[in-house]
């Protein structure tokens, strides 16, 4: 930088800390906006990354099948306490699996999810949890790892071993100071055999709620087979079973009060082989016309009755992507107004400037300033109040963000490439902004500047 130039920001340097509570005054907005812009990406980004992270807890692709309570639809009955006729359905089993496979063999991959409540005993000291009779394609559709040990072997998935694989937090609870391959567990009414831990998954409760994720860290995997064998089946024939298919054919009674109980009676009752099944598809495009086809197939299958429900998780989440992408230009547009209304201010300031220092304008003049001085002079003024108000704004804005993240407990990453933007825009506002003072400082005449009272 020649001398000539550094005087000129010694000047304008010493002019704005004369000044000091006008200079603050004039980037208040230039402050606030670079501030709502930090704070509007690290909440946009925060938002992206939970989105992103909730697309891997439900997979890629997904179409995710789960059993209900029967959808029934009818005219109102004439006769007060006629009973309708119900829809036997064989609920949701393996072979609408085997059935699915065969029709869309181009699937990626498909995984049939049966789940208990149950409990674990070890050592004297025991634990609810839940046992998830699986296949390996489940572990490939979630995208799971292994901390330790090894998968199930197909001579384990197709005679039902004893063997399962636990989540990381039943190893911190159960096994905290030794290796637990090898070792056997109580579950439930069986003893299993760990032969895997999983890779610890960190799951938000605000994830768990709106997915209905279970925390897979909890869990205890066992081949699907050794489930349905060793634990429970509900396909099978029993005298449990009986009965409580005589109180789902019951039908409904002659009055609200009974078909209130009716329905809450069904409720407790799962007649379905399998609670949940997820089928994945290769590409994006194919996951509408893919669920369609398993409707219509579920629908026959079953008689017509719709005692399940078909979810497309991802087209869900990328919903709600478009709805955070709507929210971001909408923030991103006030901040941007805040920034223009900062410039504008700046420019008022810097031309009411001119007016009060017309006779140091002039002064500067007649010794021999040149108007490019005067210029570099006010330029200087302007770009040194908007990023000055871009520091501080920067500051403020990391702070509003990281005051969210704690208070409101909405995630939010700050990015060096916000920071570089917010400060690179304040930079500019100030620039262009100043321009029109500066130009109109250089244009005053230097002897009617310095007969200016």
């Amino acid at each position: 930088m020649s001398p000539r130039l550094w005087a000129n920001f010694y000047i304008a340097t010493d002019a704005v800390i004369a000044n000091r509570l006008r200079s603050l005054l004039t980037a208040l907005g230039i402050i606030f906006g670079v501030a709502a812009v930090i704070a509007m990406l690290a909440i946009g980004n925060g938002a992206q990354q939970e989105i992103i992270d909730q697309m891997k807890l439900v997979g890629v692709n997904n179409i995710v099948v789960k059993p209900i309570i029967e959808q029934t639809e009818q005219k109102i009955s004439e006769k007060v306490g006629q009973k309708e006729k119900k829809k036997f359905s064989p609920g949701l089993t393996i072979r609408d699996v085997h059935s699915i496979i065969s029709v869309l063999p181009k699937l990626k991959e498909v995984s049939p999810e049966i789940i208990l409540d149950t409990y674990i005993i070890r050592h004297g000291f025991r634990r609810s949890a839940k046992l998830v009779g699986i296949e390996l394609s489940y572990f490939n559709i979630y995208s799971f790892s292994l901390a330790t040990g090894k998968w199930f072997n197909p001579a384990q998935l197709i005679n039902g071993g004893t063997v399962c694989i636990i989540g990381a937090g039943i190893k911190s609870r159960f096994f905290p100071t030794e290796d637990p391959i090898g070792k056997s567990i109580k579950v439930g009414s069986q003893w299993l055999t760990i032969i895997g831990v999983l890779t610890d998954r960190t799951i938000s409760q605000s994830s768990i709620s709106k997915l209905g994720i279970r925390d897979f860290n909890m869990d205890v995997y066992a081949p699907l087979q050794t489930v349905l064998v060793r634990y429970r089946n509900r396909e099978l024939i029993t005298a449990e079973t009986l009965r409580i298919a005589a109180q789902r054919n019951q039908g409904n009674g002659g009055n609200s009060n009974s078909s209130v109980g009716n329905n809450t009676e069904q409720e407790r009752k799962n007649y379905h082989q399998i609670d949940r099944l997820v089928i994945q598809v290769d590409q994006t495009d194919r996951l509408a016309n893919t669920a369609e086809i398993i409707s219509r197939m579920l629908k026959r299958r079953h008689y017509d009755v719709v005692d399940y429900e078909i979810e497309i998780p991802e087209l869900l989440l990328k919903q709600q992507q478009r709805t955070n992408d709507i929210f971001n230009y909408v923030l991103g547009a006030i901040a941007g107004i805040s920034l223009l209304v900062g410039g504008i201010g700046i420019m008022n300031i810097m031309l009411a400037s001119v007016l009060e220092r017309i006779k140091e304008i002039g002064l500067r003049l007649a010794i021999g300033a040149k108007k490019s001085d005067v210029v570099q002079q006010f330029l200087f003024e302007a770009v040194m109040i908007s990023v000055s108000g871009g520091i501080i704004g920067v500051a403020l804005g990391v702070a509003f963000a990281f005051l969210v993240s704690s208070v409101a407990g909405i995630p939010t990453i700050i990015s060096f490439a916000s920071i570089i933007l917010s400060f690179g825009v304040a930079a500019t506002v100030g620039l262009i902004f100043g321009i029109a003072p500066a130009r109109r400082a250089a244009q005053q005449d230097p002897i009617a500047s310095l007969r200016y009272e």
